[in-house]
């Protein structure tokens, strides 16, 4: 165990005016409360927050930090207080060690709403000051050295949680040492046969090329000097996960990796990185494809250097990293080698916005948790940034964008603005017009075409790389539907205001609403459009609201005798129908019941009814019954007209196993794959393909209207359900009579139309 003069002297190697005293205060205060306290391993348990504090001194960090370290399990795991730490060591302390204590309660592995949350919980507490970030992640890297202590299943759960969430948060604050560490002990107990063989072969190689990599030491610091320019030059060897990753997204052998063996080269200056990077390329000979200037377009975690790849002594292929010693320490150090926190001004987050990239992207992350997201969408938005490679590509005015790979032309306006995202109908990618569908590549020049009467469609989230681009093309879908459900909701209450002939003021109508159990009168408005209050209810309230006598249409049909019965129609048909009871029979009721006729009229289409199907009889003086689907159109007219309604239902009794067609229309993004992607959804469903009809309605989608068999209504609805589920395809709804014309009018003979 470290004694206290030893973390003390630690402190002071890189910082002369260490607080001495804080720092022995909060090394007794810790050892104190932790007293007879054991960890997993048997080992005291102070144990690990001073290991927490040793690692925060590799990171060179102020004295506050380290007492944190010391400090950061106090409260959670013994009887401190906030209040007594504030008194002790200062409000900026206790603050600190509170957010921790708070992320030190989540349980990140569990649920997929519970981890979002949580993770807004981490990340605004980080957003408070970032040193909480720097010790939870030391906390988490002493927590996995010592993993194997812990039970099998819960050493896995916890290995996928630091690969998950906080290797790459690491990554994306640049500590690219921290992350390589967390991603390699993750990786080995996650998936040990493979970080065996790695090894393994990582061994074999440093000792088969020893002399490669001695030879082309001496070579390139011979040279570099030859040309006045003083710099370290030494081997890396890149970590097994990275290995892995590599071999995982290339699809290749592990025999076939060049580039496990790298050389980094350390000058004074910009100006001598370029020089280098003159000298290297004219004494060897280039692989192409291979060069990369991070130093004239730094990565989102403020990484800089020039990435190159030459053919060596032997033939063997070389990669050589170029940097300053400033470079340097940000790219192993990250947001942690900034000299804001040997300033002793930590706390100021603005100033560390200003000079950081990394930090700002995690300040606009959080910006992001004030749109309203859900915490589904708020999840998918972090994963998806924090795991992004990226592509950088340019405006026509030269402004540069950088995407995750992977990105479209989609990603890039939302990128430049919302606003410019939801009105996209098109994109120039270097002049030439092409599908928003098209992969963007790095140096590509992007115009976005525009249209403001444009709404972005929901097959675009299928489409977006982007965390931002697919939260706000949720937030468009769900805010346009709403709309359109509000403006269907007021039509429905004008119609009846209009029919009782009265007026509903604000008041009333906010009263209405709360009855109906909704906070306003749009939200119930928008209820009612999306057909979650049905018109009865609304109608009943709104006569308690003004006031109003409900007035009763009377069924002047003889009644059958029994109340509630049901009785066919006739022989060949499957409809029954009943009548409301409550009345005295007639003498001839069930003879008259027999002798009616009923027809399915002939604007609504037959084959678009399922059994299932809500349907309702509509009598008329001297007339036959006629029956029409519920969300018939035809019924609108007849809303207000003196008829008689009778509810209608279907009798399949011996028929369950006939099948009957169905109208149902989408659209889908236009790549390979797509229709059989839809007909594997549907035969999921053990429902049959009669027909389809595909129109192209833009370069990207396609608009597909396919007459299906179904058994009933409930395997209509497995059906649309699956298909809504299915990814780059949107707009799943049962057609109409339009989309069931366009089916009558081809002859099926098995080709796509």
């Amino acid at each position: 165990m470290m004694r206290q003069y030893e973390l003390v002297e630690r402190v002071a190697a890189y910082n002369p005016n260490v607080d001495e005293q804080l720092l022995n205060k909060a090394y007794v205060y810790a050892m104190q409360k932790h007293g007879s306290q054991k960890r997993a391993s048997g080992d005291p348990y102070f144990n690990h927050p001073l290991e927490v504090a040793a690692i925060l001194t590799e990171l060179k960090l102020d004295d506050a930090s380290i007492a944190v370290g010391l400090l950061h399990d106090t409260i959670e795991d013994t009887d401190a207080t906030r209040a007594e730490i504030d008194q002790l060591f200062g409000s900026e302390i206790g603050a600190i060690v509170d957010g921790l204590t708070k992320i030190e309660r989540l349980n990140l592995v569990s649920r997929e709403e519970a981890q979002a949350e949580n993770l807004r919980k981490l990340l605004l507490a980080i957003a408070q000051d970032v040193r909480v970030l720097l010790v939870k992640l030391a906390d988490r890297l002493h927590n996995m050295r010592t993993l194997q202590y812990m039970p099998p299943e819960k050493r896995a759960r916890i290995a996928q949680e630091t690969m998950d969430i906080y290797a790459p948060l690491a990554g994306r604050m640049g500590m690219q040492d921290m992350r390589s560490e967390l991603e390699d002990i993750s990786f080995r107990i996650l998936q040990p046969d493979h970080y065996e063989a790695i090894t393994r072969r990582l061994k074999e190689m440093q000792a088969e090329y020893r002399e490669t990599i001695a030879t082309i030491n001496a070579e390139l610091a011979e040279k570099l000097k030859a040309e006045g320019i003083e710099a370290k030059v030494s081997a890396r060897v890149k970590s097994p996960f990275s290995i892995f990753n590599k071999i995982e997204r290339k699809q290749i052998a592990l025999e076939q990796l060049s580039d496990m063996i790298g050389f980094r080269v350390i000058v004074g200056t910009v100006e001598e990185c370029y020089r280098t990077l003159g000298i290297v390329h004219t004494h060897w000979k280039v692989v192409p494809g291979r060069f990369k200037d991070y130093i004239s377009v730094p990565k989102h975690n403020d990484y800089r250097s020039i990435h190159t790849t030459i053919v060596g002594p032997g033939r063997q292929r070389v990669e050589l990293q170029i940097r300053t010693e400033a470079m340097h320490q940000i790219a192993e150090l990250g947001i942690a080698a900034h000299a804001l926190y040997k300033d002793g001004v930590s706390a100021d987050m603005g100033r560390l916005e200003k000079e950081s990239q990394a930090y700002a992207w995690l300040r606009s992350t959080i910006g992001h948790l004030t749109t309203g997201a859900s915490a589904e969408d708020f999840l998918e938005y972090t994963k998806l940034e924090l795991f992004q490679d990226q592509v950088f590509c340019f405006t026509p005015r030269g402004r540069l964008i950088a995407l995750p790979r992977g990105a479209t032309p989609i990603d890039f306006a939302y990128a430049l603005h919302t606003d410019i995202g939801d009105t996209c109908v098109g994109a120039k990618i270097n002049g030439a017009i092409l599908p928003l569908v098209t992969q963007l590549r790095s140096g590509d020049e992007v115009e976005i075409i525009r249209d403001q009467n444009h709404l972005p469609p929901a097959n675009w989230i299928g489409i977006a790389a982007t965390g931002k681009a697919r939260a706000a093309i949720r937030r468009a879908v769900r805010h346009a539907a709403a709309q359109r459900a509000y403006a269907l909701g007021e039509h429905v209450l004008s119609m009846m205001l209009e029919r009782e002939g009265v007026l509903l003021d604000d008041a009333e109508g906010k009263q209405l609403a709360e009855r109906l159990g909704h906070a306003s009168k749009r939200d119930l408005l928008i209820a009612v459009g999306e057909g979650k209050i049905g018109s009865e209810p609304l109608s009943t309230e709104l006569a308690e609201v003004k006031g109003l006598r409900r007035r009763r249409k009377k069924i002047d049909l003889p009644v059958a005798d029994k109340a509630d019965g049901w009785f066919a129609l006739r022989a060949n048909d499957w409809f029954k129908f009943r009548v409301p009871g409550g009345q005295k029979a007639g003498p001839r009721a069930k003879e008259a019941l027999a002798r009616l006729d009923f027809h399915i009229p002939v604007e609504v289409s037959p084959e678009g009814v399922v059994p299932g199907d809500r349907l309702v009889g509509i009598l008329e003086p001297d007339a036959p019954m006629r029956v029409y689907p519920i969300h018939s159109d035809a019924l609108i007219a007849m809303h207000d007209s003196d008829v008689a309604w009778v509810d209608v239902r279907w009798d399949i009794a011996g028929r369950e196993d006939k099948l009957h067609p169905a109208i149902i229309t989408m659209e889908s993004v236009n790549r390979p794959g797509s229709l059989a992607q839809i007909s594997s959804a549907i035969a999921a469903c053990d429902a049959n393909i009669n027909n389809l009809v595909m129109r192209m309605i833009s370069p990207d989608f396609h608009q597909m209207i396919f007459e299906i068999e179904v058994r009933d209504v409930a395997q209509l609805t497995d059906v649309l359900a699956t298909l809504k589920r299915s990814p780059g395809i949107s707009a799943v709804e049962r057609g109409g009579l339009t989309e069931a014309a366009m089916i009558s009018t081809l002859e099926w003979d098995g080709a796509v139309h």
